[in-house]
Order: structure tokens, then sequence, then C-alpha cells
């Protein structure tokens, strides 16, 4: 599972999330980036939560188009035709990062998987991982951080 690798052009590994990604800024979700993906990956899954939370959920998307490599533009809307799940805000899309205090760390995981989930609705961060459990190929983690001024 050593070849997928997820980035991001808006931050580095556990470096610090811009603010226009968060609830102090335009909260726009940002740009992802992956390759490396195992032969045979049929769609990707992806959630966002914050361990120093309790692993709040921040943002879910499923049933990306498969294939070696992959992207997510910026600025994705709940409305998006991609397939967004539920966040911890209660909303559909991405909620950005909005610590009370101090600075949280941001976990973007990726999976590739062998099948499409076949979710329906707006399923939660829960359903996605009770759903991919028997087909992932690989799985990759970008983290990145926040701190609120």
């Amino acid at each position: 599972m050593a070849g997928l690798v997820l980035t991001s052009p808006s931050f580095d590994e556990g470096g610090a999330i811009p603010i226009r990604h968060t609830c102090d800024g335009t909260d726009t979700s940002p740009a992802l980036d992956w390759q490396g993906a195992p032969q045979g990956t049929v769609s990707f899954a992806l959630v966002l939560d914050d361990p120093d939370a309790g692993g709040f959920i921040h943002w879910v998307v499923v049933d990306m188009p498969g294939g070696s490599s992959g992207s997510l533009v910026e600025g994705l809307k709940g409305t998006d035709p991609l397939l967004q799940g539920r966040n911890d805000f209660g909303r559909t899309g991405y909620g950005g990062p909005c610590p009370p205090s101090g600075t949280h760390h941001y976990r973007f995981t990726l999976w590739a998987l062998s099948a499409r989930l076949n979710l329906s609705g707006n399923p939660s961060a829960a359903e996605v991982q009770t759903a991919l459990s028997t087909r992932i190929l690989a799985r990759t983690t970008l983290t990145g951080t926040y701190t609120r001024q």
C-alpha cells in the first residue's frame, strides 16, 4: 500500500492550512491531487477529520472515478455532482477547520477502492467506513494544521 500519495497545492504535509480553507476565511475546500493508486482502482473515497476534536468529520466524498491518479478542484460545493456526505456541522460537503482553541490537526484520508461504494443520499463517515472495509486497495493520509487567531 506504499504507492498512493495525496498532496495539496495549498499546503505541505504537516503544514498550516491557509485561512481561506477555514471558517475564519471563505471556508473553501482545498484542491487535492493523488497518484500511485494500484492497478484495479475503480473508485476513491475521502474523509477529512480532526483527531484533536474526537474525530470530528469535516468532509466526506465518495465514488470518485478510479484510475492511477486523480484530483479535486478547489472550492467544491455540497451541490457539486460528486457524492458528498454529511459532516459533523450538519451540512453536506466541506466544512473547514474551525477549532475552538489551540492548534488542531486535520487528516485528509484517501482510499483507493476495488469497487464503488454505491451509497445513496449524503452518507456519514461511519457509513462510508463500514462500506469500504472490504474494498480497500490502498490508503494514504495528508495532514494539515490550523490555529485560530
